[in-house]
Formats: C-alpha cells, sequence, structure tokens
C-alpha cells in the first residue's frame, strides 16, 4: 500500500495561487496549528473536551500522522506511534473524522485499521488505511489515544486532487466498463470522452482588499457568490474560520432560556434525550427531524415539566442519525444526532470439520447482527464466491459452503467481523479407489471387434489405455470412452499386430488393470467336418472357480465363447427355468460365437445356479456357474446404552440380520445431544466389536447414538437412534458420619452431604446397619431420605452395631460412609442441666406492649420433668404461654403489660435429680408527670425552678427531667433543659420585661412522659437600669517554638507499593520543613512528594524498593527552635512473602 502523499507546495505557496489577501490569516492559522499539533501536549478546541473529563493531556505519541494530498483513487496509509513505557495498561486509539465522526465503526474493505506492538521499545503502531480515496473522503480528521488518567490527540488533513488524464489517442480505449471482473463486466462508462472544459483564469485580487471584513458585513446567502468571486474554494473551511472571528456575544433568545447541544452521539439501541429550557411555561413547542414535524408515539416521546421540554427518542437506529430542531413561534433551536453502530460480534463459533474426498464442506456461524458483512479467509487469503466456493447468508446466520473438497482445501479457515474473529481446521480425508469389474483377456478373430471393459467405483477417475508399456492413441479403429464408471478401450477390424498385453491406469492412483489379447488366425479346409460344441468360460478373474459376485444394483455381462461347427445351439438356465432371449431386465444375448448373460440393475432374487447348455449334431457341451449377490448389510439393531459414567457411557448393538453377502468389517458410531440435528462421528477406522465405550462427553447433557454396519461393499444405512441417556456419575461418599443420639431400641445419626455431588444431584440416602464382626448390612430405610439426620428404630438393645450411609441419584449408589466405630445400644443417663442464655442471666427488660418469647434449652436423659414458677408459686396466668420439647422449653407473652415483672423460676428435674434457673423480668412504661412545679425565685434574668418526682415511675428509674419555657406574649414553648437529673433547675438568660410560665416532662428508659406538669406561679422579669463594663482587651502572644503533636511512626511496607509517612507540628511563626533520610537530606528527588497541608506533613515514597529503607527524619525550625521526629521505613520484596506462606503450607 503506498505511503501517504506529502504536500509538494508550502502554504505560503499555495495561498499565492488563489487569494493572498484572503488565504494569508487562514494559512497562518493553518500552520500555527500544525507547529502546536507537533508539540508534547495538544490543546483542544474550545468546544471539545479530553474524554472521561479528567484525563491528563500528556505527549504519549511518538510519531504522528502528517497532513497529505493524495490522487483520487490511489491508496493512503497514515501511521501513529505510542511509547506505552510509562503505562500501566493497553492504550486505547480513536481514529475520528471532523469531530464526532468514530471511523472504528466504518472498518471495512474501504477504511481498514492495524495494530502492531513491538516489545522491546514499547512502542505501539497504529495504523489506518483508506482504500480507493474518493473525494469524500477529503476534510480534517483527529486520531486521539487515551489511557487511564492520560491522553494525547493530533490532527491532520486529507486534499484529494482528480486524476489528470489524457484524451486517449484510440477512441476505443475510452469504452470502459465498471467493476473488476473483466472486459464482459459492468456497465459501459463513456466519461473519458467527454471534453475537459478549462478553467478561466481569474484575474487576482487587488492585495489591499479583505475578504474577510467583506464576509463579516454580507448576508449569508451570498457567502457562496463571494468565495467564487474571490477564488476561494473550501467554502466549509471559510464558514468554520468566519465563524471563529465572529467573537460577538451570541444573541439572547427570547424563547429559550437554555437551547438544545451541539450535538448528540448515541449507540444503536440504546436511548437519547434533548431538553431545552424555556422562558413561558405554557408556550407549546414543535419537534422537526430533517425539516418533517416528529409526532408522538412509542418511539418519539415529548415530556413537559415546567418550562422544561424534552423529546426522547427510544430504540435508535441509523434513520435516527439526523438533524432535529425545536421551534417555539418563530425561534428555533438545532442540533444533530449521531448513532453509532456496535462492533458486530461472533455469537456461535466455528467448528471443526471431518469429510472424505468429493463430500461437500459447510462451515457455519452467526454473528450480532442481521445483515452484518463478514469476511472469510485461509491461509491469510480472502475467500471469494466461485465454481466451487459459496457465501450464504441467512438473517444472523453465515455459511461457506466449499463443493466436493479435495486434499488441497486441507487447512484453518478464518471468519472476521469489525468486532470479532472465529477459526475452524478442516480435514479431508482420501477416498480409495475400488475396482468393480476388471478387464479380461481376449481372444477374437481377424476382422472382429475387440472390447476391454472395467469399471471403478469413482465416476471422476479419468486414465490412460497402454499396450506392452506404451500408450494407446485413439484412432479410426481404436476408440476410447468413459461413461460413469466404465471405461471402454474398443478396436475395431482386429489384426495380427493388436495381439499384446493391455493395461488401463487411474490417474492418481497406484493401481493398473491388466488383460492380454489374443489373434486367433483363421483358416479354410475344403473338407467339411463337424466339431462338438464346446464352451470357453473364464471366471478365473472372480476368485472362486464358475462363481460371479455382483454388486447390487450394478450391471452384470457375462460373454460366453462357443465354437462348434455347426454353430451350436444356446439355452440359458436357472434352475429348471429357461432364460428366453427377450427384452428384460434379465436376458440373453446370442451372436454367432458369442453368448451373452445380462442381468440390469442386480437384486437379491437374481441369486442362484446357472447354466448353460449348446448342443448341435456333434456333440452337447454344458457348464454351471453360479451367481452371487452382495450388497451394504443392514442397519445394526436395538442400540442401547447399557452404563454411564462422569463422561463416558457404553453402548452395545445387535449385529444387522443381513450382513449383505459380505463378512462385517466392523461399525462407525455417530452421537449427537438431544434436539440437536448435527451428528458427530466417533471413529473414523471401523470398530470390531459390538460395545463400544463413548468417551469425552458433558455431564448432565442427554446424548443419542446411532450405529453404521461396515463390509466389504460399503457402509449400510443408519441404525435407529438409541434412547436418549445422560452421562452422569454417582456422587462422592456423605462425610462426618456421627451418633446424635442412643436409646435402648434407637440410634439418631448425623452426617454431611458429599463433597462431590455433579449434575445428578442428591435423590436421598439409604441408611444401614449390622452386626459388629458380621457383613449382613441391613437398610434401615427403603426410600431414601431428604434430611442428613435419621433416627433407625428396632435396634436390638445391647448390641454392638456399626452404620453406614449411601447417597443415591440417578446414576446409582455412591461409596458409602461407615462409621469406625461400634455403637451399643443402650440408654445413656444423663443429669439435668439448664443452659440458660447469656441474655437471661441479668434483668430482662421490657416496654409495656412488646412480644416476649424466650427459648431455654436444657439436657437430660430420660426425658426430665419441666416446672416453671412466678415469684415462688404455680405459674397460673393465662396470658403467659408455655411449650416445652425434648431439649428446650419455651416461655412467650403476646402482648406484655406490668404485672407479668417478677421473678421467674425454671426446674427440670429428673427422679431426684434437680436444676432450677431464676429469670428476672421487669416490664417498664412511660412516668408520669412530675408534682407540684413552682417558681420558687426570680433574680436578675434568672429563675429559680423546683418540682417532686412523678408518683409512677413507670416500674423504673426517673433518668431525668425537660424543662420549657413560654413567654406570655408569643406563648411559644422553648426548651431550657433535657436530661436534667435533679428535681430542681434555674432558668437563665431570660427577655427583660416579658412573663414567663414552665412546664416539665418526667423521662425514664422509655421515654418522656404522656402528660405534662405546668407551674403553678410565673416569673416576671423586672426593668433595671443596667450598666456593661467592657473589659480591656489583651491581644494574645501566639509565638511559639516549633513542636510535634504527632510523630511518625515505624512502617513495614511492600516492594513496588506507593507509601506515605505523616506526622504533625504547631509553631509560629510558619516553621521550615526539612526531610531527611539516614540524616541525608532529601533534595528534589521526582521519587519522593513533601507535602504540608495545615501543619499534617506527609513523605511519598513512590514504589519503593529495597534500598529506600532506613532511617527517615523530619525537623522543623524557625527564629524560636526546632524540633525533629524520626521513624524506621522496612521494604520487603513480596518474593520473601510467598516463600513464607509455602513454608507454612
Amino acid at each position: 500500500m503506498p505511503e501517504a502523499k506529502k504536500p509538494e507546495a508550502e502554504p505560503e505557496e499555495i495561498a499565492a495561487k488563489t487569494d493572498k489577501a484572503a488565504a494569508a490569516p487562514a494559512d497562518k492559522e493553518a500552520r500555527s496549528a500544525i507547529e502546536e499539533g507537533s508539540e508534547c501536549r495538544d490543546e483542544l478546541p474550545d468546544d471539545e473536551t479530553v474524554p472521561g473529563g479528567q484525563s491528563e493531556l500528556t505527549g504519549l505519541f511518538v510519531e504522528r500522522p502528517e497532513s497529505t494530498t493524495v490522487i483520487k483513487g490511489k491508496n493512503v496509509t497514515f501511521v501513529a506511534k505510542v511509547d506505552s513505557s510509562d503505562l500501566l495498561r493497553k492504550p486505547n486509539m480513536k481514529w475520528l473524522k471532523g469531530k464526532w465522526l468514530d471511523l472504528g465503526s466504518k472498518a471495512g474493505k474501504h477504511v481498514q485499521f492495524k495494530e502492531a506492538y513491538d516489545r522491546n521499545s514499547k512502542v505501539y503502531t497504529y495504523e489506518m488505511s483508506i482504500i480507493k480515496v474518493v473525494e469524500g473522503d477529503a476534510g480534517g480528521y483527529r486520531c486521539e489515544v487515551t489511557s487511564k488518567d492520560k491522553c494525547d490527540s493530533c490532527t491532520f488533513e486529507v486534499t484529494v486532487e482528480a486524476v489528470q488524464e489524457e484524451q486517449p489517442a484510440n477512441i476505443l480505449d475510452a469504452f470502459k466498463r465498471s467493476g473488476d471482473a473483466g472486459e464482459d463486466a459492468g456497465d459501459l462508462d463513456f466519461s473519458a470522452l467527454l471534453k475537459k472544459r478549462e478553467k478561466k483564469a481569474r484575474d487576482e485580487p487587488k492585495e489591499d482588499v479583505d475578504v474577510w471584513e467583506i464576509l463579516k458585513d454580507a448576508k449569508p446567502c451570498d457567502y457562496e457568490k463571494i468565495a467564487f468571486d474571490y477564488g476561494i474554494t473550501d467554502l466549509r473551511g471559510l464558514l468554520k474560520r468566519l465563524k471563529k472571528m465572529k467573537k460577538v456575544e451570541p444573541k439572547k433568545s427570547d424563547a429559550f432560556l437554555k437551547k438544545l447541544e451541539q450535538c448528540y452521539s448515541v449507540d444503536k439501541g440504546k436511548r437519547t434525550q434533548m431538553h431545552v429550557e424555556l422562558h413561558d411555561p405554557n408556550v407549546q413547542v414543535k419537534w422537526l427531524k430533517n425539516g418533517v414535524e416528529i409526532k408522538p408515539s412509542a418511539k418519539y416521546v415529548f415530556e413537559c415539566v415546567g418550562n422544561k421540554r424534552t423529546l426522547t427518542i427510544n430504540k435508535c437506529n441509523l434513520s435516527d442519525d439526523a438533524a432535529y430542531e425545536c421551534v417555539v413561534g418563530e425561534e428555533k433551536s438545532f442540533t444533530e444526532v449521531f448513532v453509532k453502530e456496535p462492533p458486530v460480534t461472533i455469537t456461535k463459533l466455528l467448528d471443526d470439520v471431518h469429510v472424505v474426498v468429493g463430500e461437500k464442506v459447510e462451515f457455519e456461524c452467526e454473528v450480532s447482527e442481521e445483515g452484518a458483512n463478514v469476511k472469510w479467509m485461509k491461509d491469510g487469503v480472502e475467500l471469494t464466491k466461485d465454481g466451487k466456493i459459496r457465501i450464504k447468508k441467512d438473517g444472523k446466520k453465515h455459511t461457506l459452503v466449499i463443493n466436493e473438497a479435495t486434499i488441497e482445501d486441507i487447512g484453518m479457515y478464518y471468519v472476521y467481523t469489525n468486532g470479532g474473529e472465529s477459526k475452524g481446521e478442516l480435514e479431508v480425508e482420501a477416498k480409495e479407489l475400488e475396482v468393480l469389474q476388471s478387464i479380461a483377456d481376449l481372444s477374437v478373430k481377424a476382422c472382429e471387434q475387440a472390447m476391454f471393459k472395467c469399471e471403478v467405483s469413482d465416476e471422476k477417475v479419468v486414465g490412460k489405455w497402454f499396450k506392452d508399456g506404451v500408450e494407446v492413441k485413439p484412432g479410426n479403429r481404436i476408440k476410447m470412452s468413459h461413461i460413469g464408471r466404465i471405461h471402454k478401450l474398443t478396436i475395431d477390424d482386429v489384426k495380427p499386430q493388436d495381439e499384446g498385453n493391455y493395461t488401463f491406469v487411474p490417474e492418481g492412483y497406484a493401481l493398473s488393470l491388466s488383460a492380454k489379447l489374443n489373434f486367433i488366425e483363421i483358416k479354410i479346409e475344403y473338407v467339411p467336418r463337424q466339431d462338438p460344441p464346446k464352451i470357453h468360460l473364464d471366471t478365473s478373474s472372480t476368485g472362486s472357480k464358475n462363481t460371479i459376485v455382483v454388486v447390487a444394483g450394478n450391471k452384470l455381462r457375462l460373454d460366453v465363447e462357443i465354437t462348434g461347427e455347426p454353430v451350436p445351439t444356446v439355452c440359458w438356465m436357472k434352475g429348471d427355468t429357461v432364460i428366453s432371449e427377450a427384452e428384460g431386465r434379465v436376458r440373453v444375448e446370442t451372436r454367432t460365437t458369442l453368448s451373452s448373460f445380462v442381468i440390469e440393475g442386480a437384486e437379491r432374487p437374481d441369486e442362484g445356479q446357472y447354466s448353460i447348455i449348446v448342443t448341435n449334431p456333434a456333440g452337447e457341451d454344458r457348464a454351471e456357474l453360479t451367481v452371487k449377490i452382495v450388497d451394504v448389510p443392514n442397519p445394526p439393531e436395538n442400540v442401547r446404552c447399557m452404563g454411564v459414567g462422569e463422561d463416558t457411557a457404553t453402548i452395545t448393538w445387535d449385529p444387522p440380520k443381513f450382513d449383505g453377502g459380505a463378512p462385517i468389517k466392523g461399525y462407525l458410531m455417530e452421537r449427537k445431544k438431544q434436539g440437536s440435528s448435527r451428528w458427530t462421528k466417533l471413529n473414523f477406522e471401523v470398530f470390531e466389536s459390538t460395545t463400544y465405550e463413548a468417551k469425552k462427553m458433558i455431564e448432565g447433557v442427554f446424548y443419542e447414538m446411532r450405529v453404521f454396519a461396515v463390509n466389504g461393499i460399503g457402509i449400510s444405512q443408519p441404525s435407529g437412534n438409541s434412547k436418549p441417556f445422560m452421562p452422569i456419575a454417582p456422587t462422592s461418599e456423605p462425610t462426618r458420619l456421627t451418633v446424635e443420639d442412643v436409646t435402648d431400641s434407637t440410634c439418631a445419626l448425623k452426617w454431611r452431604p458429599p463433597e462431590r455431588v455433579g449434575a445428578g444431584g442428591v435423590d436421598g440416602y439409604i441408611i444401614e446397619w449390622c452386626k459388629e464382626g458380621e457383613d449382613n448390612w441391613v437398610a434401615a430405610n427403603k426410600e431414601p431420605v431428604d434430611k442428613n439426620t435419621y433416627r433407625v428404630k428396632g435396634l436390638p438393645t445391647g448390641e454392638k452395631l456399626l452404620f453406614r450411609v449411601v447417597a443415591m441419584n440417578i446414576a446409582g449408589r455412591s461409596p458409602p460412609c461407615t462409621m469406625k466405630q461400634s455403637v451399643t445400644i443402650r440408654e445413656i443417663m444423663e443429669y439435668p442441666k439448664i443452659r440458660l442464655p447469656r441474655q437471661l442471666r441479668t434483668k430482662f427488660i421490657r416496654k409495656v406492649g412488646e412480644k416476649i418469647n424466650l427459648v431455654i434449652p436444657f439436657q437430660g436423659k430420660p426425658r426430665p420433668v419441666v416446672n416453671w414458677l412466678k415469684d415462688g408459686e404455680p405459674l397460673e396466668n393465662k396470658s403467659v404461654g408455655i411449650r416445652t420439647s425434648d431439649f428446650d422449653t419455651i416461655l412467650f407473652i403476646r402482648s406484655a403489660e406490668r404485672d407479668h415483672s417478677g421473678t421467674y423460676t425454671l426446674s427440670v428435674q429428673i427422679d431426684n435429680m434437680q436444676d432450677k434457673a431464676d429469670i428476672h423480668i421487669q416490664i417498664v412504661d412511660k412516668p408520669g408527670p412530675p408534682i407540684n412545679v413552682m417558681v420558687t425565685d426570680v433574680w436578675g434574668f434568672n429563675a429559680a425552678l423546683e418540682w417532686k418526682p412523678p408518683k409512677d415511675t413507670g416500674n423504673t428509674d426517673i433518668t431525668g427531667y425537660t424543662i420549657q419555657k413560654a413567654d406570655k406574649k408569643t406563648q411559644g414553648w422553648f426548651t431550657v433543659y433535657e436530661h436534667n437529673r435533679r428535681p430542681s433547675c434555674t432558668a437563665s438568660d431570660l427577655v427583660m420585661g416579658n412573663e414567663y410560665s414552665f412546664r416539665v416532662f418526667s423521662e425514664n428508659i422509655c421515654g418522656l412522659s404522656d402528660e405534662v406538669a405546668f407551674s403553678k406561679n410565673t416569673a416576671i422579669i423586672g426593668k433595671t437600669d443596667l450598666e456593661y463594663n467592657k473589659p480591656a482587651f489583651k491581644e494574645r502572644d501566639m509565638s511559639s517554638s516549633p513542636k510535634f503533636t504527632a510523630p511518625l511512626v515505624d512502617r513495614v511496607v511492600v516492594a513496588g507499593y506507593s507509601t506515605a509517612i505523616s506526622c504533625a507540628v504547631r509553631a509560629y511563626p510558619k516553621a521550615k520543613i526539612v526531610w531527611m533520610k539516614n540524616k541525608m537530606i532529601i533534595g528534589e528527588d521526582p521519587k519522593f512528594l513533601m507535602q504540608n497541608n495545615q501543619g499534617v506533613l506527609t513523605l511519598n515514597i513512590r514504589k519503593p524498593s529495597q534500598f529506600d529503607g532506613g532511617k527517615y527524619s523530619c525537623k522543623a525550625i524557625n527564629d524560636l527552635g526546632e524540633d525533629e521526629v524520626e521513624c524506621r521505613l522496612e521494604v520487603r520484596v513480596l518474593k520473601e512473602k510467598k516463600e513464607g506462606d509455602e513454608e507454612k503450607k
């Protein structure tokens, strides 16, 4: 691909050719933009931001693409190189045209991208190639590279020049056809015959004319005319330049508070919203798309909230890529919507294919988008449609079809989209050539016809005929024919020189068929005599004497030479039935010395004993022969699955009832997933046994199998599909089998589920037991139990028993989990004991109306007697419920009341053994109001209050009081004190001249009292003459020597991970800070970053190594003194940590 063509003229020279006065400012701006682009840090335009909004603009480019001029129809390549030595991850490159058009979504035959990476220099190379440049490719481009918090970008221009062609000398050369398919493809193109109009040279404008001043004062409708008059060809660039020059404040809109954004970008299939804000919230708006009004629908949704108007476009597609405007009266707001297509991904990957030579090959894949373009390639060469290869598209499905595969087609095939790729391997197996009928020796008389004929298994095989090692060439007497699988060599008017050995050699196969031609010389005798008839029958080539083997469906023609004088009469018979000379499938053709027995399309009933009888007056001759019809065998029968494993299955079948007349060589097996139509071959070499173990299957997936029988003739039809079966393995044995409880006749067991369950899951468990020293296991349960606990009943008392558990699933029984020690079946005596929960060992406090539910476990065997008491008396309150099980007792109260408070005693007793526990329950409520609130004294702006505690404390202690005040004028209550513990207080800061009343709430753990107590009298704050003596202000001396308020702390860090050490200092005036390592001052080392934030000192160490360890100190110095703190930093290597972990293991 040719490199980008550099501009031949400098910008000043180009400007001189058009308009010096008009182009000079633009040229200066373009040159300055190019100079800025060459710097390490690019400045983005005012209306563009760095992607992400927070990336730091840095110089990442090592080589930038350059502006270029290219001839229309040529190829151009732009190269950008990025240094990644300081980057933590791979940079992301975008190629853009204009402001927003992402060229990544346009990748294809016209625009191609390439990426490479050099490990030594750590430089990424990005290439963008434009194939066969057209005029629409001209304009400004931008490449942008980002990596986490860093970014860089540069711009370049592409100028397209028209091709300068001369008028062809021969007018016929001007008749060209469009397209690349050759001289007969496409339409005729007469554009080369058109005369080219020469552009008239215009007078250059005077240098004192400033075109930009003319454009500033001109109307927009006159811009094109002015550009034409002054030779400015780039009208779009002119408008951009003019827009930048007009740096005036935009005219405020009377209708819009906030207009639409300049443009919106949205991914295909996503939703986008456009907002405007209006001055008048009641005004009506119209939304237009490409000048056509949009009506509200499920796709276009209009929203109106106050003065805000929103247009929502749902499920955007390429048709939504258009210009939109919002119209309010006579005013409009414009914007553009750009719809980006997502990359096309491959949802169904290619599969490997194995075929035999001559079979059809299909590679199939599915992509994420319908109608997407894909590229098929092999060995780096793109595959296109031809006579052998076909490419099909059906919605999301793409198929590559190869007709009649050959050995040359072996290789790896790839399919590419702009968002992914997939590959599949093609293996082609050579097909052996079989000889169905060999050529036979011939004995021919002079002037007769000799015909050698053979038949092979492949119709497309061609070959050559040789006589005595010399190739036979066709002529007037010698003719060669090839019809289907039959090859013939015919020699007319046989002569003595035609006698010899004839050989047929198929091309491409190490095989040859030979036969001999014998010339019979005729002698005329004058003495007439009679010769007895003679049958010359040669069946030596069939392998068995007088036995002819014919493949079913093939044609049998047996030519038998007959001699005798006079000419004998020929009779063919099958058993006792005479075969007549008539037209039909089985017939006899007789000539003077030759009788031919023909069977068209041999069938099984044609098999049997045949005889030929020839007679004449001189005698009789007879010959017997056997015709054997062979065919492909019948399909195998009764295909079934005998057993499965984790990823295997054992398949067996019955041999076919009919072997086709030839011994069965073996079998071929295929399998498929249930519901699928795609069969997978399991073996390519015949398998002789009728039992096969299929491997590499997926556990938990249903499969079906079928079998083909193979004999010397061919492959049978497939057998019927086996019943669906699932490869699955039993679970591993259950774990942790333990005894939970033992009685005189029962034993409670518990265990954990198996560690490996598999796809079959666990259907349940079977528990078995046997006596110690025996091996007679008895099942305790007939049906599997789901839970991991079970009580075995009916056990013999006093016996020592062993127990085991087996997990069951669809695959059968798992290995058993057996107890190592025997269990003696005998009741175990256990003392009664109450296990009181921790929260009940202290006073149990609840509020009135709350629910109480106390669960108290206990132990004891046999089951103890449980008894509850309240305050030493039997518990008879019906609102208190008691429930008792074998191992715990529950006390519950649905709604607690105060009378439920008290001491509850729980006792558990077995015979004369007993255990007791006391539970103290206290039910509390909000308290009543205080009593007798009085204002006892008033002085200055203060008032003293006293009261008595409430009569009802809510069955708990009073935690405090809340006092509020209110003046007579406003009657508004304000809190004076909260949680006041004493029954008295002093209200201060009262306003002079006001009269105050007070109220008091009592408080306990339930909260404030519902009722309030008001003061019986009020506090009146009288007006008095007051004088405030302001104390003299004494300025405080803030000076102090440095003193560290937070010292440095010793640290241990891991090498390669950034760290920091910090301390805090206080000093005035501000102290000078000095950081030291091992008593050496740390200078402006880029590895260290020193910060001081309001006296908090931090030393950041970037990626420390072992050499950065040591003693660090920080010294603060000012005019009043100095202070110093130090710490030790130890840096450890991560490898040592890993070795330590391995030693621990």
